[in-house]
């Protein structure tokens, strides 16, 4: 929005011609965010105490998770409310809003917003840990993947061709399967995200991180010298996802202050759906779905090892883990809670200086 009304005065008065340029908008994007979260936050948390929208925690499924995590029974949950609205704010602010991409993005956004907050509002009011049925979730996925992908088709040239990290001559088409492709990873990222968030500040740390290296993938593949030298396919028109993504970075910073442990309030499914389906979406846009599996490895790890889990006690009536998530079978092995939320922090900042490695190993 500041672009469109103060860029046309750069000829009239001075300075103004600095929001042509998407690395300010976007530091000026994740500052916005991050102040807007520390300011509301605290009157967002009170508003979830009044009415009593805390955290349950499962009693029957697991005696020693519940020993493990009661004392943040009744903590503000829907805490990922904040985290949209400052996304929102800030991108509306300093992106350019004649850009698809960052529409399309901000409607991923809103759209997994609205099924966690149904999700998150239903466990309320039943007061369990079961909200909106997993078809329904699903199904609402699935449709936004669909919507994404066929307005992706019809409107972007050669959506459907796809390079492979780490060679530079080796292109795919997707051909009919794109549209399938889009809703598995859009699916798929959204639920990974929601399954790692059970520790104090574990989902969101590794959201931050995810996002930094977006934004850097974003602004050099949107920038036709950058990804020419890369020799990467350049995509028109989005770079201006940077800005996007940095507010990410930015809302995450700021829920960061209140979720880091021994947190004062949870983000829900209306925080980790809406974020792990905005980065996904962007992966989409920017052509670097398969990057994701690198720098999102932690949450591909937590959803493999649930999958794994439920798929070989079917099977074997047998466990692999001690527990799934991924993190919880940690707590079970007696790591305290900050440790392995800050080893999973430094394993996804690893991944993610890997993705960035993996642009000039080609």
């Amino acid at each position: 929005m500041l672009y469109h009304l103060l860029y046309p005065l750069r000829e009239i008065f001075f300075g103004f011609n600095i929001f042509k340029y998407i690395t300010f908008r976007s530091a000026m994007s994740a500052m916005t965010a991050f102040i807007f979260c520390i300011i509301i936050g605290p009157k967002i948390i009170d508003m979830l105490r009044q009415h009593g929208i805390g955290e349950i925690i499962r009693k029957k499924e697991s005696q020693q998770l519940y020993s493990l995590h009661q004392h943040k029974e009744g903590i503000p949950t829907m805490g990922g409310i904040m985290i949209i609205l400052a996304i929102l704010i800030s991108t509306l602010l300093w992106a350019r809003l004649d850009n698809c991409y960052v529409i399309l993005a901000l409607f991923v956004c809103l759209w997994l917003g609205v099924v966690g907050f149904i999700d998150d509002y239903l466990k309320f009011k039943k007061k369990s840990s079961k909200g909106l049925l997993a078809t329904y979730k699903l199904t609402a996925q699935i449709i936004l993947g669909l919507i994404v992908g066929i307005v992706l088709l019809y409107n972007v040239p050669n959506v459907t061709q796809r390079d492979i990290p780490f060679f530079k001559d080796i292109i795919i088409d997707l051909g009919p399967f794109y549209i399938l492709f889009v809703i598995l990873v859009i699916t798929g990222s959204s639920n990974a995200v929601n399954l790692t968030d059970g520790l104090d500040g574990l989902a969101i740390g590794i959201v931050i991180m995810v996002a930094l290296a977006y934004s850097i993938l974003s602004y050099i593949i949107g920038n036709i010298k950058f990804s020419h030298y890369l020799f990467i396919p350049y995509v028109r028109d989005s770079g201006e996802l940077t800005v996007f993504c940095a507010s990410i970075l930015g809302a995450g910073l700021g829920f960061l202050w209140f979720n880091c442990y021994p947190a004062s309030v949870f983000m829900g499914d209306v925080g980790a759906l809406s974020l792990g389906g905005a980065l996904g979406a962007v992966a989409v846009f920017i052509k670097k779905e398969f990057l994701l599996i690198i720098v999102g490895g932690i949450f591909v790890l937590e959803a493999i090892s649930v999958i794994l889990q439920i798929g070989f006690f079917k099977w074997k009536k047998k466990r692999i883990f001690k527990i799934a998530p991924l993190h919880h079978h940690f707590q079970f092995l007696g790591w305290e809670e900050s440790k392995v939320v800050v080893r999973f922090w430094i394993l996804a900042s690893l991944l993610a200086l890997l993705t960035i490695v993996t642009l000039k190993i080609r």
